[in-house]
């Protein structure tokens, strides 16, 4: 995976990040709109029909200047916007457009990262695009090996070992070769793209009280730990299984760069109810960096300049640190 990063044709260390603007009829725009009002997208080129930008900014009662070519913001209420339009009238084509044009630019090295904004899955499919989510999406795009789904807020990361499954099927889908490729994947991505050198990585068990010494499910004697102890032969030390129930406690997290979750909703409620608004989602085992925003796209929001502009912040502040810290790795 590694190796498509280096097909690279500029300096990272001076590509700008790219923001994709999400569905135009949701609430990525007023985010983008508040927040060049305060001058966090001076490095960003956002991916934009500008005809749909102004008119919100209208509705929003907001003044904006649009910058085309390389004139990037100097004041606020600038905005550096590549404007995107299609034959299409339904808002998917829009989404899907931003994100195929961020994703290129970054295989070849034209940005340094790109940031999203929040889509409707519902509205993507039904345009008649297969769609699952952005991260399965970009997955996809780099030919990355596995892309593995985590959240980060202040004091807190929290990675995925599955992501989009019923429920009913994540004992299933948990073997010992993905226990071992998800840690590998977190474990490796910390000391690369985070700078972490040793990274900790804490994680949870699938069943209640990590199956109770088998009284409750076996997956835990069965299948994860004997994968880690395959990875620390490989010298890769995870901690755990542990029940999931208590793992998120000060006491165990403040020395943790990380906890790996094993479904869904075992460990993003945590992370949420930490730090929604002020969160971002992050797609590790990818050759390129990507973050995103942690909500949707609020269309009950859309145009009342209630929109909290808090986890394009973060998202945008996480990639920046990810692509220093892996410039730094190449130096």
């Amino acid at each position: 995976m590694r190796s498509q990063a280096n097909k690279t044709s500029q300096n990272k260390k001076t590509a700008p990040i790219v923001y994709t603007s999400g569905d135009p009829a949701g609430i990525g725009m007023d985010i983008i709109i508040q927040a060049c009002q305060q001058n966090i997208l001076d490095d960003v080129l956002v991916l934009a029909n500008t005809d749909w930008l102004a008119f919100r900014a209208e509705k929003l009662g907001v003044q904006i200047e649009l910058l085309d070519g390389d004139s990037k913001p100097t004041k606020k209420g600038q905005l550096w916007v590549e404007h995107f339009d299609t034959e299409e009238e339904h808002s998917a084509f829009f989404t899907m457009g931003f994100l195929d044009r961020a994703i290129a630019g970054c295989l070849s090295g034209e940005f340094s990262a790109m940031v999203t904004g929040p889509v409707n899955k519902a509205v993507i499919n039904e345009a008649g695009f297969k769609f699952t989510g952005h991260t399965e999406y970009i997955a996809e795009k780099t030919d990355a090996q596995l892309p593995v789904m985590m959240l980060a807020t202040e004091g807190l990361r929290v990675a995925l070992m599955t992501t989009h499954l019923p429920l009913k099927d994540v004992a299933t889908a948990i073997t010992s070769d993905l226990v071992k490729l998800v840690c590998t994947i977190v474990h490796d991505d910390l000391h690369d793209k985070f700078g972490i050198e040793a990274p900790k990585i804490l994680l949870c068990g699938l069943n209640p009280h990590a199956g109770e010494g088998g009284y409750l499910g076996r997956e835990e004697i069965d299948v994860i730990q004997p994968a880690l102890l395959e990875l620390a032969e490989q010298g890769i030390h995870i901690q755990g299984p542990y029940p999931a129930d208590t793992l998120f406690q000060e006491k165990y997290l403040q020395q943790a760069d990380a906890v790996i979750a094993m479904y869904h909703d075992q460990g993003l409620p945590v992370l949420k109810f930490k730090g929604f608004g002020q969160a971002a989602n992050i797609t590790l085992g990818l050759p390129i960096v990507r973050t995103s925003v942690d909500h949707g796209t609020a269309y009950d929001l859309v145009g009342t300049g209630q929109a909290d502009i808090g986890s394009l912040e973060t998202a945008l502040t996480v990639a920046r640190q990810m692509v220093a810290s892996a410039n730094l790795k190449r130096v």
